[in-house]
């Protein structure tokens, strides 16, 4: 059985007009060498959850819009969001959100007269979404989006030529370029560029931030880190380290400081939630320091997106 809604009828839950307010008892056990015994004790911690019930209008930005999988999210978004069918070797081909956690799981709820009972995962809570996401990012190719998407070759021809009309206004705000961080082919389209200092550059991508919060008119943003995996920064004290560390060391344009760590430290600046999609070490103890001190989240680690998939 499957239902499109739910409501959870419970005293450790509260629906208010503006959130969702729930506790919950996690269980789980501690241990304790007593000379050759082992003291199991159950311990519970009780954790309060509070989810707005007013689903936000959300901006995605991602580092290296331009790139494979900037491309193929932003086609695969606009192709669901217009209902955009296309032509393949197997015959026409329909666009839909399947893989997607959100937009095709269920979740089991419980039973009902003997029967499994199921929602769909974006039942569960209030969820933006994905066809209602404004994109947006840097890159460092000025190339808009449709000759990207085109470059990339990930997509069907067909879908792409019906796609090419939506994407070819879209064009990357300029990024940031280090050539000792990536790899040597990346400066042949390294041709939209924040100049200056690295200070300079936080400047520039914290009023980008800005920007497009007001100009899109979005409720809030998160950043995705989906550009080339960097170099391993190499980590010095007085440098990485700490919250005011990192900060100067952009201030003394430090040579070590990552472009991936310098969006990071934008975007919690501005309390904006960033999340790394490439095996590096963006978050240093420094930005990990730095993110707890203003409240933001930051994650990840890898998109494990050797193969550009939506």
């Amino acid at each position: 059985m499957l239902c499109r809604n739910l409501k959870v009828e419970s005293p450790n839950v509260q629906y208010t007009s503006d959130c969702i307010e729930s506790k919950y008892d996690y269980q789980s056990t501690q241990l304790e060498v007593q000379g050759d015994t082992l003291v199991a004790t159950p311990v519970t911690t009780q954790y309060e959850f509070r989810t707005q019930r007013q689903v936000p209008k959300l901006g995605v930005m991602l580092v290296g819009w331009g790139g494979n999988n900037g491309s193929t999210v932003t086609a695969g978004v606009l192709a669901n969001k217009n209902n955009i069918s296309w032509n393949t070797k197997a015959g026409p081909q329909q666009p839909n959100y399947f893989g997607s956690l959100t937009q095709s799981s269920t979740v089991r709820i419980g039973n009902a007269d003997g029967k499994e009972v199921y929602v769909p995962f974006s039942s569960v809570l209030p969820m933006v979404h994905p066809n209602d996401i404004v994109l947006g990012g840097w890159d460092i190719s000025k190339r808009n989006l449709a000759d990207a998407m085109q470059r990339s070759g990930v997509l069907d021809f067909d879908l792409q030529r019906k796609l090419q009309p939506l994407m070819e206004d879209m064009v990357p705000l300029p990024g940031i370029f280090d050539q000792n961080f990536v790899a040597a082919n990346q400066a042949e389209r390294a041709d939209n560029l924040i100049k200056g200092s690295k200070s300079e550059q936080l400047a520039q991508i914290r009023k980008d931030l800005r920007d497009f919060k007001s100009s899109r008119g979005v409720d809030s943003t998160v950043v995705l880190w989906t550009a080339n995996t960097e170099r391993y920064a190499e980590l010095q004290e007085g440098v990485h380290d700490t919250a005011e560390n990192i900060l100067q060391a952009i201030e003394k344009d430090e040579d070590e400081i990552a472009p991936s760590t310098i969006f990071a430290v934008a975007c919690i600046l501005e309390s904006v939630p960033f999340i790394n999609g490439s095996p590096q070490n963006t978050f240093v103890p420094g930005v990990v320091e730095l993110s707890e001190k203003h409240n933001v989240l930051i994650g990840g680690d890898d998109f494990k997106s050797g193969q550009t998939k939506m």
